[in-house]
């Protein structure tokens, strides 16, 4: 089956890794995958392991709209002659379907958060987009109730759980790498694995470990990642005066030593769909404290493979995590998250998922091009 995948980009992000993913597994599986990126941000194209006859374009859009790169996305298109094309995020959706590549067409989404006015418009102008594609495809539950009580929704529409591989995601020996960032065996590390964007409220990680310190634990924080917020961080450390006690990585292409570092993880978001991050940490066998938005509930079961938290409760957030500093307690917790993405969210189960939708979907059209072609001939 020759399919092609179209996102935003390829800048660091969730959405980006699992598009990525779902290219390389897809293609392994005997697929002919054809990947599309509209704004050059390679930062992950290296990730991307395509072989022939599969190709790889940059559409070089230099605004938010480009006809030049409409038109070329409309001809490779149209030269590639897919037989159903995956689209990742709003943006990508757009263009692909003004491109109108008359053939199926599946939308991922990846966001439940709005931040502007500007995003709130943007996001009306993109319902009558998905109401042409052929499925819908939400990360979790709870992001696809959201958007549909908000009038967003496909012909069709799927729950398909972002998935790891378990295999690579183990824990690696991480005790030269401790040692390196600075930390000490005694330290208790929390980790917090993203790009230091103001959604995802990295600043309250460090505020945690300020009342954590007081607490008398030896807590230390490591943010995996790099971003605009990284100046906010490292200012929250200073006026707590627990600079020595946070550490910042930048951005890494493994960060499975990194958060094999950690003892456990946390994330601080005023928003998540569904966290690829909080899956990846999980698979590794760290418990990971969460705040209850998206589909966090239908990940974690809260006090048996992670910690559930209210949205910017740091009372509540130190409190999980002061539980945490227990290494019992976390290793057993930690066993009980590994287990939780082994049985509900394998990146295999999730392969065969987008697998299995856009062969029905292509099976289908072209069920009906050959009903109207017997109809045209009688």
């Amino acid at each position: 089956m020759r399919i092609a995948l179209v996102t935003g980009s390829l800048v660091h992000g969730g959405a980006e890794r699992q598009a990525i993913t779902l290219a390389n597994r897809l293609a392994e599986r005997g697929h002919e995958c054809h990947a599309i990126y509209i704004k050059n941000d390679p930062s992950q194209l290296s990730r991307l392991r395509l072989p022939p006859p599969a190709t790889v374009r940059c559409l070089h859009a230099r605004r938010y709209f480009d006809l030049g790169a409409l038109s070329h996305l409309h001809a490779l298109l149209t030269r590639l002659a897919p037989q159903a094309v995956l689209a990742t995020n709003p943006y990508a959706l757009m263009y692909t379907a003004l491109a109108n590549p008359g053939v199926p067409l599946v939308v991922t989404l990846h966001s439940t958060y709005i931040r502007t006015l500007k995003e709130q418009l943007q996001m009306a102008a993109y319902r009558p987009f998905f109401w042409s594609a052929a499925c819908a495809v939400f990360v979790c539950e709870r992001q696809r109730r959201h958007w549909l009580r908000r009038g967003l929704f496909g012909r069709t529409n799927r729950v398909i759980y972002n998935g790891v591989d378990l295999e690579h995601w183990q824990p690696v020996n991480a005790v030269a790498l401790r040692r390196l960032l600075g930390f000490a065996e005694e330290d208790y590390v929390i980790g917090l694995s993203a790009v230091l964007r103001p959604e995802k409220n990295p600043a309250q990680l460090v505020q945690a470990v300020a009342q954590l310190c007081k607490q008398g634990l030896p807590a230390r924080a490591l943010f995996i990642g790099d971003g605009p917020e990284r100046g906010a961080v490292e200012a929250m450390a200073r006026k707590l005066q627990i600079a020595n006690r946070v550490v910042i990585s930048g951005l890494q292409e493994d960060v499975r030593p990194f958060l094999s570092v950690c003892d456990v993880v946390a994330l601080t978001s005023f928003t998540e769909a569904f966290s690829l991050a909080a899956i990846e940490a999980m698979s590794l066998g760290r418990p990971v404290v969460h705040p209850e938005v998206g589909g966090a509930a239908e990940m974690i079961h809260s006090g048996q493979d992670g910690w559930l938290f209210p949205v910017g409760d740091t009372a509540t957030l130190v409190d999980r995590l002061a539980v945490l500093a227990d290494p019992v307690v976390r290793t057993r917790m930690g066993e009980n998250a590994r287990a939780t993405v082994a049985s509900r969210f394998s990146e295999r189960a999730m392969v065969e998922h987008y697998e299995g939708l856009l062969v029905e979907l292509a099976a289908t059209r072209s069920k009906s091009e050959q009903l109207r072609n017997r109809a045209t001939a009688h």
